[in-house]
């Protein structure tokens, strides 16, 4: 399973930094406000949660704040860090000065970071953008968990500190104005060891009360693999964060069973990180030998 190819790995900057320490389970999971101003779900308690906003004007600022986190420019101390997804390739399989005659040695492939949206984004990503702004305030998540947004392919993307993950899950999920009940995909991406923060958790969300479709993710770095499960929130996430365990070695705190789903248990590395060694055998086709793997695309 391989996530999407052009997004945008982040990081925090030194002023106004995102802690990155991961939480399990869902013990910051809020319910929705109810008529009676107390918070409840299917799934969560009933009372109000800890440290909301219960103040109008401060839910106001709080969310004006975040607004203007999603479209700070990078050079604001505040605003985190923003690296290309990628770096400069040239060749084909990493190959170079080999007298490769095919042409794939012409190939020059340039980095690219996507560029943050700016308002409007049209169609419902406005109206999803400012309910998740209020849900935010009235949750008491900072606004600077949110770290980026960005609009490309007709999908809007949320970059999200690992951190508060669960928070905007369950906050995207009961929202009354949001209801994205369907985790229709968690999948995971490796952008390369030269990469900072190079493996991401691409959550695709889908909401069934208002056919709405939006996407979440958070980047990590490979030294530190770690993003709070979402089964609490989403119990269909159980076997496709251990399929991401399985390929890509991002581990997930608050799993109920993190176990290998596609290679044997006692299987050595990920086999979808991009330093994972192809390996292989060479094989014999119609009196020919075909090299192995890792030896292709050498040429002599």
């Amino acid at each position: 399973m391989t996530g999407p190819s052009g997004d945008v790995p982040v990081a925090t900057g030194p002023a106004g930094s995102v802690p990155t320490t991961s939480t399990g389970g869902n013990e910051d999971a809020k319910g929705e406000r109810t008529a009676a101003g107390s918070y409840s779900s299917v799934d969560t308690p009933g009372e109000k949660p800890s440290g909301t906003t219960s103040d109008a004007s401060a839910q106001g600022e709080s969310s004006a704040v975040a607004e203007r986190a999603l479209h700070d420019p990078t050079g604001s101390p505040n605003s985190p860090a923003v690296f290309a997804t990628g770096v400069e390739r040239t060749g084909m399989f990493g190959v170079h000065g080999s007298g490769d005659t095919s042409g794939y040695g012409l190939l020059v492939t340039e980095p690219y970071t996507p560029v943050p949206a700016e308002r409007p984004y049209g169609g419902y990503f406005d109206e999803v953008t400012d309910a998740l702004l209020a849900a935010m305030a009235a949750r008491s998540i900072p606004p600077q968990a949110l770290l980026r947004t960005t609009v490309a392919n007709k999908e809007i993307t949320y970059y999200v500190a690992r951190s508060y993950i669960t928070q905007f899950l369950w906050a995207l999920r009961d929202d009354a104005s949001l209801r994205f009940e369907l985790a229709s995909s968690i999948s995971g991406v490796d952008y390369g060891e030269k990469v900072a923060r190079r493996l991401h958790v691409v959550y695709e969300l889908t909401s069934m009360t208002y056919r709405r479709h939006i996407r979440l993710e958070v980047a990590v770095d490979a030294d530190d693999a770690n993003v709070p499960s979402a089964v609490a929130v989403y119990p269909t996430a159980d076997w496709q964060e251990r399929e991401i365990w399985d390929m890509f070695g991002i581990n997930f705190p608050g799993h109920p069973g993190l176990t290998r789903i596609l290679m044997p248990d006692d299987w050595l590395g990920h086999p979808q990180r991009k330093d994972y060694p192809l390996g292989g055998i060479p094989v014999e086709y119609k009196g020919a030998e075909i090299p192995a793997p890792d030896q292709r695309r050498s040429y002599s």
